[in-house]
Order: C-alpha cells, then sequence, then structure tokens
C-alpha cells in the first residue's frame, strides 16, 4: 500500500475528524466487543513451571461509527497493522500469562477490517504463555484443567461489554493439535466477571481446556523398572543364607538402583509440599526393597546367634564316648567329628542345620547324667532357614496386594 493510497484511506475513514483515544460511543452504554479464537497450536506444558504456551488468532469484533463510509458495492476496506495505531481498538490482556508475543514475520500478523457500516473485525496472531495451577497429587495418573483468560485492561463492565460472539462455537481448534504427553481431551469457553476492589468489575473471558496425561511413557521410565527392582530383591530369599557374597551386594544394588529411580522422577517435578501417587508407589517399593535387606540381617544374625549358642552347648556336654542313645542316635558321641558345625552326625536338609538333634541331645544327657538341664536349651532351637520361606510369600504378596490397591484407587 502507498502512501497516496494510505492518505485516501485515511481520509474516506475521517480519521483526522474524531478522537480515537476515546471508546465508541463514550458517555452512552457500554459498547459491545465480540471475541472468537481460533486455537492454532497447544506448544508446552510444563509441570516444573506451572504454565502453558499457546499460539491462536485471536479476533474482535465491535461497531464504531466513527470508521464508517460511504461505498457503493457495500465492500469491507482491509488494513495492516499501520491503522491500527491510528483508531480505538479494545485494550485486550491475557491475564496470569508470564509472556506473550504477536508474531511479526515476515510482517506484523495484524488484521483490521473496516466495514461500511462502520463494524470493524480486528484480528491478531498471538502465542502466550500463561500460568496454570496444577493439582499434581495423582501424578502421573492426573487430568489437568488449564484456562487462558482474556479481560480488558482498562475499561470496566460500564464502558466495554466483552463476550464470546458465538457462545461455545467462538473456540474453534485444529484438528493436528497433540501433546506428547497429553490427550486433549475437551476445549470449551466460559464467561465471568472480575472484581478488583480499586477499579471495579470486569468482564472476563475463559478458554478452558482438559488433559489427560498419557500414563505409557511413565510405565515404561519408571513403574516397571521399580516393580523389576522390587522383584530382583526377593532373588535373595532363594539364595543359601551363608552365601554373605552373594545376598548382600544384591539387596545393596537393588537399594540404590531404586534411590537413582527416586531422585531421576523428582528432578523433572517441581518441588510440592505434598505426596504424589509415583511417590507412593515409589517409596512403597523402596520399603519392600529396604526390608529384604533387614531381612536378611536378621536371618544372618539369628543364624550366628544359633551357632554361638550350639559352641556353648557342646563345650557343657558331657562325653558320652561308648554310649549310644536308643531311638535317637546310631553312633556315639565321640564318634562325631566336633568340627561339623553342630550336626551331630545328621546330615544337612536343604542346607538347614538339624538344630534339633542337639537339643535332644542336651535333654537326654539330662536323663542320662544329670548335668544339663532340659529346660535351659528347649529354647534354643530357631530355625532361621524358615525366614526366608516365610519372606518367599510374604513378600509377593503383600507387595501384589499393594499394587491391586494402589491401580484400584489411582487408575
Amino acid at each position: 500500500m502507498t502512501k497516496a493510497s494510505t492518505t485516501k484511506s485515511e481520509q474516506l475513514l475521517r480519521i483526522d475528524d474524531h478522537d480515537f483515544t476515546m471508546r465508541p460511543g463514550f458517555g452512552g452504554p457500554a459498547v459491545p466487543v465480540g471475541v472468537d479464537v481460533q486455537v492454532e497450536s497447544l506448544d508446552t506444558i510444563s509441570e516444573v513451571d506451572m504454565d502453558f504456551t499457546m499460539t491462536l488468532y485471536l479476533r474482535h469484533y465491535w461497531k464504531d461509527e466513527r470508521l464508517s463510509f460511504r461505498s457503493n458495492n457495500n465492500q469491507s476496506m482491509t488494513f495492516d497493522g499501520r491503522l491500527v495505531k491510528k483508531i480505538w481498538v479494545p485494550d485486550m490482556f491475557f491475564v496470569h500469562s508470564k509472556k506473550s508475543f504477536t508474531h511479526d514475520t515476515t510482517t506484523d500478523n495484524v488484521m483490521l477490517r473496516v466495514y461500511p457500516d462502520g463494524k470493524v473485525l480486528y484480528s491478531l496472531r498471538v502465542t502466550v504463555t500463561a500460568m496454570c495451577s496444577m493439582d499434581l497429587s495423582r501424578f502421573p495418573l492426573d487430568t489437568q484443567t488449564c484456562s487462558l483468560e482474556i479481560e480488558s485492561y482498562a475499561y470496566t463492565d460500564d464502558d466495554l461489554m466483552l463476550y464470546w460472539k458465538e457462545g461455545n462455537m467462538s473456540l474453534n481448534t485444529d484438528e493436528r493439535i497433540s501433546l506428547s504427553q497429553f490427550l486433549i481431551q475437551e476445549f470449551h469457553t466460559t464467561t465471568k466477571l472480575a472484581f478488583y476492589s480499586s477499579t471495579g468489575w470486569y468482564n472476563r473471558l475463559y478458554i478452558n481446556f482438559t488433559l489427560r496425561r498419557h500414563i505409557f511413557f511413565f510405565l515404561l521410565q519408571t513403574y516397571f523398572p521399580a516393580t523389576l527392582m522390587v522383584m530382583l530383591s526377593w532373588v535373595s530369599f532363594w539364595i543359601d543364607r551363608r552365601a554373605v557374597p552373594a545376598r548382600v551386594p544384591l539387596g545393596i544394588t537393588t537399594v540404590l538402583t531404586m534411590s537413582t529411580i527416586i531422585t531421576g522422577v523428582n528432578a523433572s517435578m517441581p518441588r510440592v509440599s505434598y505426596i504424589k501417587a509415583v511417590d507412593i508407589y515409589l517409596w512403597v517399593s523402596f520399603v519392600f526393597v529396604f526390608l529384604s535387606v533387614i531381612e536378611y540381617a536378621a536371618v544372618n544374625y539369628l543364624s550366628t546367634l544359633q551357632e554361638r549358642k550350639e559352641r556353648k552347648l557342646r563345650e557343657r556336654l558331657p562325653c558320652t564316648c561308648g554310649m549310644a542313645h536308643p531311638g535317637m542316635m546310631s553312633a556315639s558321641y565321640s564318634e562325631v567329628d566336633v568340627n561339623t558345625t553342630g550336626n551331630y552326625g545328621m546330615p544337612e536338609e536343604n542346607g538347614v542345620k538339624r538344630e534339633t538333634m542337639l537339643v535332644q541331645l542336651a535333654m537326654e544327657s539330662d536323663q542320662v547324667t544329670g548335668h544339663v538341664g532340659a529346660s535351659a536349651y528347649n529354647s534354643m532351637w530357631i530355625d532361621t532357614h524358615a525366614i526366608d520361606k516365610y519372606s518367599r510369600v510374604m513378600f509377593p504378596g503383600a507387595y501384589i496386594l499393594f499394587n491391586i490397591i494402589y491401580w484400584s484407587i489411582y487408575s
């Protein structure tokens, strides 16, 4: 558009004959300004910053009789952003926005269309980053609702009546809009009044959209690894309790791996003051892994304690050389190697020492010699291998029960 044609357009619209610093119909009723929005893209959703970024076409409709002109064919006139600075336009802004800008490639993405009767269409392409207060208590099984709020900055509802031009149909979205972590469930519009104590009531328009998070990514990256680490910690229950170099590193490895998973998840999340759903799962899994280490510590301690008691009993048992105990042992005490770790000639069964034979020997020794009391050693027997056997059932059962309760609540 040349300078001469621009001058003719301004003369046709009588730009210099009016004071466009004042709203249309100043002193009268509020000027109605209709709005519709075309959402071009929903770019990012950030849980850390609690915001979202959206690119949209924002269109305003109003009537300003000062811009009416004669037209033989009733055709409208379209202008770029240069004329916008010379006339009155609604002073819209985005409430709770962190940053926004109007696109300017290759020129300012602004369009002004004026009709002969003074109706005006003002359109611009904007990218805005706005706040979205998210409740992450159910993360990552959560659904979030965010809103983009549009409001006049200076004009109260006495001067400017802001409304959606065609109700919920005023909001249009591109069918190709998609997000990697979210499924867009719904877009809808609402209108409310906002009150400021120092300035008054304002019309506020809301673009609401609901997002449901995709769970598959977190299943692969968080839940499955955590579950596998818990299951791996159960392997130690099948390893012989005397194999310390095998069981201890296995327990430490699973504990450290769970710590790494928890740290990695929290590093990409905001530091909220409440517990998230993923925190519950990870920390319960961590407790299961930690308890498997404690279980082996208990087994090892009890085994050591049992061996000490056996040695003390062996020292106090009288010599029964040449004396056989009917119904108990076919060999005499003198025929038993004292270095057989308390088995007294009895074979081991599934890696478990026959401590009961030692207690029975002490009891019968009391009956024969009277030197050792049966009541003193009757409570010595502890089947440490049974702790592992019970753990093989109790740990998986408890973890399965936890998963049933967890997924029934959060899914």
